[in-house]
């Protein structure tokens, strides 16, 4: 048997990482600003992280819900209390698009009503309803296909008026679009949608999957807006690397006994690793350093003249060029072993480090772009001076 073959890859095989390090099976080392699609939070291999799944471990990683884990009521005390949230209730799943399934099927439970708006260029997941709700015609196949659910233009809020009614059952955005090029609703249109949802009784669903967990300086993105959503959806960065996923829901919304459910979310293992990644953000102030770090970069990267547009907040940040970036994003992996991601904007280089990635880091990538950008190697560049891990300790 091998593997089904959907996946484009790179030809490099990593065997470890620390912190925004990786090496691969020839110890040769890359910096990592991609974090495998924005999970990684932390850190590779974060020494506390390892310490407590270790540790949970040695007692118990999993049985299922028909017992009392306590550690679900724990994760969900820390992660209200740290979002700003505390007065919501989680549901753990295991990833970002079961999030947004079960956010629609509560959504419907709600409000019986089946129409959802979506936006364009929007991404929320690979499965039934996540996909059919994605704009991405390529991964929509024919059973996911779903005529309930109408894409708009991302902050035309004309558009969005005259499709919002009493019919909707609900309405999903991105606090920031990821895979769509990193495109940030503005506060006005996150606004609206928020009084019009409250007008109709359409459900607001924030997808901050891939947004959330600090990424842009606050806990979730839509939090610069000042609104309140009836049901975020949460992973990537919730784990750290470890499947985990979930939602958190507004206290208007009742639970009933099976109108949700899993085998395999909120597990111990994945409870801890959850728990874990809070107390790190929270201990070494990570959205804090998001913030700054992010900042620091967009401002730098704004400099340079050949680019289109640079667009983003905290470590979100999507670097727009007048062509496809494939050649530009390979060069900086093959020529300088950094690690950045692609989107569905063709012409769009997005950055997603950890948290925790360092100034330092971020002088190196800096001065690669700049040698990728110009055609050439400055003289004075020096590898040794990245704040990367000798290679001696691979």
């Amino acid at each position: 048997m091998k593997s089904f073959n959907v996946y484009n890859i790179f030809n490099i095989e990593i065997k470890k990482a620390l912190g925004s390090t990786l090496w691969d099976n020839e110890g040769i080392q890359y910096l990592d600003l991609y974090g495998g699609h924005a999970v990684i939070s932390v850190g590779h291999s974060h020494p506390d992280y390892v310490s407590v799944i270790t540790n949970q471990l040695k007692n118990i990683g999993f049985y299922s819900n028909s017992v009392k884990i306590g550690i679900q009521d724990e994760l969900a005390e820390k992660l209200g209390r740290i979002s700003g949230y505390p007065d919501y209730n989680l549901f753990l799943c295991n990833s970002g698009a079961e999030a947004n399934e079960n956010a629609f099927k509560l959504a419907s439970f709600q409000n019986g009503r089946k129409k959802i708006i979506s936006f364009q260029s929007s991404f929320h997941g690979r499965t039934s309803l996540a996909v059919a709700a994605t704009d991405n015609l390529n991964i929509v196949a024919p059973i996911n296909e779903n005529e309930n659910i109408v894409f708009l233009p991302l902050n035309d809020l004309e558009a969005l008026e005259n499709e919002l009614d009493s019919s909707v059952c609900a309405v999903i955005i991105e606090g920031i679009q990821g895979v769509g090029g990193v495109n940030i609703p503005t506060i006005d249109f996150l606004k609206k949608i928020e009084s019009l949802c409250k007008e109709t009784g359409a459900v607001l669903i924030l997808d901050e999957v891939q947004s959330g967990y600090g990424r842009t300086g606050k806990f979730f993105a839509h939090q610069y807006a000042g609104i309140k959503p009836d049901i975020i959806s949460v992973a990537k960065g919730m784990g750290n690397g470890f499947p985990i996923g979930g939602i958190l829901i507004s206290p208007k919304f009742e639970a009933k006994k099976e109108m949700l459910g899993t085998t395999f979310g909120g597990n111990y293992l994945a409870c801890a690793a959850a728990i874990s990644v809070l107390d790190i953000i929270e201990k070494e102030n990570l959205m804090e350093n998001s913030l700054k770090q992010g900042d620091y970069l967009i401002e730098r990267l704004k400099q340079f003249p050949n680019l289109k547009e640079v667009r983003g907040q905290g470590l979100m940040i999507g670097v727009e060029l007048y062509e496809s970036c494939s050649s530009f994003r390979n060069k900086l992996l093959s020529e300088h072993r950094i690690f950045t991601g692609a989107s569905s904007n063709k012409n769009t280089l997005r950055i997603l480090p950890s948290l925790a990635i360092q100034k330092i880091e971020i002088d190196m990538f800096l001065e690669a772009f700049k040698s990728v950008e110009t055609g050439f190697i400055p003289s004075n560049f020096d590898n040794t001076k990245s704040g990367f891990i000798p290679p001696t300790q691979f």
